[in-house]
């Protein structure tokens, strides 16, 4: 059996490699939600799907779902699954290994021509990173019945809507709202995805169960002042967006260090008119905050807040502040997560459950049903980056644990 589970992941490391070539960008790997690089990817995926005898079909939002059916009718649904789309410049692994483990799982099923007391259902999410909307869990909020409609006048970089994009890719948006799932038929959710940490290789550990999902805010926060001449301004009379911007953004590192753990990142910064010349006169940033804790990612979140508004009352500066995302942290349920960690000890793997600084679809699949998910370790905890790696030793643990969470779930079930 070890055999064939080291062939199984040894062509999943070969299909990660595959898709990971497939990108809109020469020489590094950028994958968006609805373009040409994310059809392509899906076409390989459907192919590899009908191949294990599983049914497919793209969703309204334009995720792709391959279904192995139940071995007896009327029978309730498991969902596996994760994402196709990308950060920029990305690692080949971050959701890519999620959907093709649970891939290679139905495929071991096929194999033995075993089929299960329950459907299974592999979600290939359409977009879970937000990189063309910089709106996250696109794809799965709509399984889980949370897309809201006023997302869909959202507009990309080439002035192209969501709306539009969803059409262009063959999705259906104005079939959204009746695209979620009935909660009375669906099993449960489970989910593989790298650590995106180095918790595991410092444990020397290859996988553990995950217990939380960490709530986050995505703000985007708009300095505006007043432009003008870089050698003829007085400094006293400036009323410089940047400078304001420079000051929040060093109280944003200051409180996040203050905060046992707590992180703030500004990753996205556009300074107007952007010359070398002129004084700013409007900066636009990002602010991503995070803690386990949400009454204490609330708090830091109205203090930041509040010191922006400071800030921009001394400096004479406009400040419009826009939260475009919230999602509170998201607990593992117990008793998927009970099996997974069963599914382990079967392979005398032991270790603590950790808790996801991460955002996954799981979170947003949360709204629908319960959840659980298995983190499997990466070299130095590196995620969203090019040299994101995985050990073909450690996805063959992660598909032997996620093969014997389905039979022990398969025994569960046909026990009740």
């Amino acid at each position: 059996m070890m055999l064939q589970i080291t062939s199984s992941a040894a062509q999943v490391m070969q299909r990660c490699d595959l898709l990971g070539a497939i990108s809109e960008e020469p020489q590094r790997l950028t994958r968006r939600f609805a373009t040409p690089a994310m059809r392509q990817v899906n076409e390989h995926v459907t192919s590899w799907m009908h191949a294990a005898g599983m049914q497919t079909w793209l969703d309204p939002i334009g995720n792709l779902v391959g279904r192995y059916p139940a071995s007896t009718m009327q029978s309730k649904t498991l969902l596996l699954g994760s994402h196709l789309d990308t950060v920029r410049d990305a690692g080949k692994y971050d959701g890519i290994l999620g959907v093709l483990v649970a891939l290679a799982c139905i495929e071991r099923l096929h194999s033995r021509q075993q089929n299960l007391p329950f459907g299974i259902e592999v979600l290939a999410f359409a977009d879970e990173e937000g990189l063309r909307y910089h709106n996250t869990y696109l794809g799965s909020s709509v399984v889980a019945g949370t897309f809201e409609p006023t997302l869909l006048t959202l507009v990309d970089a080439d002035g192209i809507s969501l709306k539009q994009a969803i059409r262009d890719f063959g999705g259906d948006p104005d079939a959204i709202p009746f695209a979620k799932r009935d909660r009375h038929e669906v099993l449960g959710y489970c989910e593989v995805h790298i650590e995106q940490g180095p918790v595991l290789e410092a444990r020397q550990s290859p996988v553990c169960v995950v217990s939380s999902i960490t709530g986050m805010y995505r703000i985007s926060i708009s300095f505006t002042g007043m432009a003008g001449h870089a050698g003829t301004s007085p400094m006293e009379l400036r009323r410089d967006a940047f400078a304001a911007a420079a000051e929040f953004a060093f109280a944003a590192e200051t409180l996040a260090h203050m905060t046992p753990g707590l992180v703030a990142t500004i990753g996205q910064l556009d300074i107007q008119p952007g010359a070398s010349n002129v004084i700013p006169g409007h900066v636009t940033l990002s602010l991503d905050l995070r803690h386990q804790q949400d009454a204490i990612r609330e708090q830091a979140h109205k203090r930041l807040r509040n010191k922006a508004t400071e800030i921009c009352q001394r400096r004479h500066i406009d400040l419009d502040w826009q939260t475009k995302q919230a999602n509170d942290t998201v607990f593992c349920t117990p008793n998927l997560s009970h099996l997974l960690t069963e599914a382990m000890r079967d392979l005398n793997y032991e270790s603590e459950p950790l808790a996801s600084g991460a955002g996954h679809d799981a979170a947003a699949i949360a709204n629908l049903t319960n959840i659980a998910m298995l983190f499997v370790r990466c070299k130095a905890g590196i995620s969203h980056h090019p040299a994101e790696s995985v050990q073909v030793e450690d996805v063959a643990i992660a598909i032997e644990v996620l093969e014997r969470f389905l039979l022990h779930l398969a025994k569960q079930v046909e026990d009740v």
